[in-house]
C-alpha cells in the first residue's frame, strides 16, 4: 500500500512540474463579481484540449501555501482576438470556431464562491486591488473527470443551483456546437438555472453571450432562470422567447414532466447543484424510468 501511494504520489508531482512550469509559468487572474464571487482565468503554461465536465486542484501559495483545492472548470478558449472581438460585437461564433484549437495559448477559467478558508483569503485578496482584479502564480493539478457525455440523447435537460452553473456552461456550448456542426443526436437543450439574486447572472455573462451569438442556437437551446430572492418584481424579465425568468423556485417535476412529454429520442436529465434540487431531480426522473426512456446523471456540489 506503501508503495501505491508514493508511486500516485510521484506521479501527481510529475504532472505538476509538466503543467506548470517553463514558458513563464501558470497565472490567475481574480477578477471581484457580485454576490461575492470571484472568476479566475488560468493561463496554464501547458494547457489540455478541455472537455465539459472536467475540475482540476488550484494552488496558490500566497494564499493557501501548498494546499490544493478543487473546482469545476467553467470555460476554456483559445486565446484569439479576432474571435473575442466578434464576439463581443455581437457577430455570430460558428462551432468550427468554438471547437477549434489553434493556437498554444489557452486559458481556462473558473467561478469561485467566497466562502471559509481559502476561498475567503482568494477573494480578499482580490478586494484589494485597486481595481478588483489582480494577477498572481498558480499551479494547475489535472484534468480530472469529464467521462460523462450527452451527445447521445435526442433532449437534454440540464439543472443547476448556484455555482453548480459552472460544471454545467460547458455542456451547453458543447451540444450547440455539436448541433450546428451535426455531431451530436441532441435536438432540444434546456437549461434551468436557480439563482438567489439576478446580479449572479453577471458570474457567466460573457460566456452566455457567446453561446446565445453561437450558430443554430435559437433551434436547440431554449434557457429558463429562477431568481428565489428577488428584490423587486422589476428584476424579473425575459429578454427573449428562448431566455426567461421567473420569480421562486422551479417546480421540478412540472418541468421534466412537461419535457418527456413531448421528448425527441432518449432523455437525458443532469444536476448540479444543492442537495435539496438533486434530490427533486433525481425523484422526478426516477418516477418515470419505468415507461420512458430518460437517464439521470449528478455532479457533486461539494467535496
Amino acid at each position: 500500500m506503501i508503495l501505491f501511494w508514493a508511486f500516485e504520489r510521484f506521479t501527481r508531482l510529475v504532472f505538476l512540474v509538466y503543467r506548470n512550469v517553463g514558458r513563464g509559468g501558470t497565472k490567475a487572474e481574480l477578477e471581484l463579481l457580485p454576490g461575492d464571487a470571484c472568476r479566475v482565468t488560468l493561463k496554464v503554461a501547458r494547457p489540455w484540449t478541455f472537455q465539459p465536465g472536467q475540475y482540476a486542484f488550484i494552488t496558490v501559495p500566497s494564499v493557501g501555501l501548498w494546499t490544493s483545492h478543487p473546482f469545476s472548470i467553467a470555460w476554456s478558449h483559445n486565446v484569439n482576438e479576432t474571435m473575442q472581438q466578434d464576439s463581443e460585437k455581437g457577430y455570430t461564433v460558428s462551432a468550427e470556431d468554438v471547437l477549434a484549437n489553434t493556437t498554444d495559448q489557452t486559458n481556462m477559467s473558473l467561478i469561485i464562491r467566497r466562502r471559509s478558508g481559502f476561498t475567503d483569503k482568494l477573494f480578499e485578496k482580490a478586494e484589494r486591488s485597486p481595481s478588483g482584479i489582480t494577477t498572481i502564480t498558480a499551479y494547475v493539478e489535472g484534468p480530472y473527470g469529464g467521462h460523462a457525455v450527452l451527445h447521445s440523447y435526442g433532449t437534454v435537460m440540464i439543472f443547476a443551483g448556484g455555482v453548480g452553473i459552472t460544471h454545467q456552461v460547458p455542456y451547453v456550448r458543447d451540444l450547440v456546437a455539436g448541433y450546428a456542426s451535426g455531431t451530436v443526436a441532441a435536438r432540444k437543450v434546456i437549461l434551468i438555472w436557480v439563482v438567489q439574486s439576478p446580479e449572479h447572472l453577471e458570474w457567466i455573462r460573457p460566456w452566455m453571450t457567446t453561446i446565445l451569438a453561437m450558430d443554430k442556437r435559437r433551434d436547440i437551446l431554449r434557457i429558463q432562470l429562477f431568481v428565489t430572492q428577488p428584490r423587486s418584481t422589476k428584476e424579473i424579465h425575459s429578454p427573449s422567447a428562448t431566455v426567461q425568468m421567473f420569480p421562486g423556485k422551479p417546480n421540478v417535476d412540472t418541468l421534466i414532466e412537461i419535457e418527456s412529454e413531448n421528448q425527441t429520442g432518449a432523455m437525458g436529465v443532469s444536476v448540479c447543484g444543492t442537495g435539496g434540487l438533486s434530490d427533486d431531480v433525481r425523484a422526478a426522473v426516477r418516477k418515470r424510468q419505468a415507461v420512458r426512456n430518460i437517464d439521470f446523471l449528478e455532479q457533486g456540489f461539494t467535496w
